[in-house]
């Protein structure tokens, strides 16, 4: 990874955990300043400067105390921009704050509350004759394929068969599609949307959480007809919803065809397996933001990356020495609770299987190295 140079140009990112963003800036050859939930191990080396957010996974990012974390974070620099990442889709109020003090560089809070409040998007579906779950905010009289899900969620933990909950404030109920979840990652630009790659994710089910997110990996090859499908939608709903940059679109491929699930009208959990030293998205992303031409990456090969969660609680997180091809490394000293995630493990292979089964096996040996600290 090219390592920016003093001269290189600052970039703010916030988000629930920025540690792929600080990534995606380094590669596009800026000195990242992260404000992020966790100040993971290697965030903080990625990073020139980092601060800690205050929040949850589960609330989200404090709304009080954000501007004054960012701008103490940026001092006297003039950053290019402010790319936000998760933690936003419930607040985008924040959004409209955030937008006030600094140059952000990303979707607009009104794009975001026309993509992420689940009536509204379920309206526009049906404008645009794009095929989506029904919806309904009041409990089903049979329980039975309905999901309880959580307005502007995201990753998978809040997601709960409607049997096993009773309703909460905030939830909604969406019809569960039966087939396999993909994802198409793109770049929205002047009413137009950009494919760049899609790819197939997997769930890591905990007695808690059983659509809990587990990864994903790239596709090399995806049925062209579904993709031209797949690019016709996104054109409609950049058009509707004035969507710019790196965002992604969660589908359902299953039985009764393609199902759009939901918008992520941000940088989200695909990028360590799209965004590469020679074609380094967030470039891309800025000029999409700015109105410059973009241009979108060829792959070859296939990545996949995948979350280590840990079964049990941990009370102080061990020195672990920590192999290749592994992120988001848990700070030494941490206090963990069942189910949460450890680090991100990567993997690369010549076909999308192999990559899947890499990196699959690659967490539970990854696992090892804490859990033998407290057998």
């Amino acid at each position: 990874m090219p390592a920016a140079s003093k001269n290189s140009p600052a970039i703010l990112i916030a988000a629930i955990s920025g540690r792929s963003l600080a990534a995606a800036a380094r590669r596009a050859g800026y000195r990242p300043l992260v404000a992020d939930l966790f100040c993971d191990c290697d965030t903080v080396a990625l990073s020139e400067r980092t601060a800690r957010l205050s929040g949850s996974i589960s609330e989200g990012i404090d709304r009080e105390k954000i501007i004054g974390v960012l701008s103490r974070l940026m001092g006297d620099e003039e950053p290019a921009a402010l790319v936000y990442g998760s933690g936003f889709e419930r607040q985008p109020d924040v959004i409209d704050a955030l937008a006030r003090v600094f140059p952000l560089a990303g979707n607009s809070a009104d794009t975001v509350r026309a993509i992420k409040d689940p009536a509204n998007l379920s309206q526009l579906c049906r404008n645009l004759g794009i095929p989506h779950p029904a919806i309904q905010f009041s409990s089903p009289e049979k329980p039975e394929g309905w999901l309880a899900k959580l307005g502007g969620g995201a990753g998978g933990s809040h997601v709960r068969p409607v049997a096993t909950m009773p309703a909460e404030p905030g939830y909604y109920y969406q019809q569960r599609m039966s087939g396999r979840s993909i994802s198409a990652l793109f770049l929205a630009q002047n009413g137009a949307a950009r494919m760049i790659g899609v790819s197939r994710q997997w769930s890591s089910p905990s007695p808690t959480s059983p659509f809990r997110y587990g990864g994903a990996v790239r596709l090399m090859r995806f049925d062209r007809q579904k993709k031209m499908q797949i690019g016709s939608w996104l054109d409609k709903l950049t058009r509707n919803c004035s969507l710019v940059g790196l965002c992604s679109a969660d589908f359902i491929d299953g039985p009764e065809g393609l199902h759009l699930i939901e918008i992520n009208p941000r940088p989200g959990a695909t990028l360590d397996i799209f965004d590469t030293d020679d074609a380094p998205l967030l470039i891309e992303h800025l000029r999409a933001v700015r109105g410059e031409r973009i241009d979108v990456p060829v792959y070859r090969g296939a990545a996949a990356a995948a979350i280590a969660y840990t079964s049990r609680s941990i009370s102080c997180f061990p020195d672990v020495k920590w192999p290749n091809l592994t992120a988001d490394h848990q700070r030494p000293g941490s206090a963990l609770s069942p189910g949460d995630p450890v680090c991100t493990v990567l993997a690369h292979a010549r076909s999308a299987s192999a990559a899947e089964r890499a990196v699959k096996r690659r967490v539970n040996q990854v696992a090892q190295h804490w859990k033998e600290e407290f057998q």
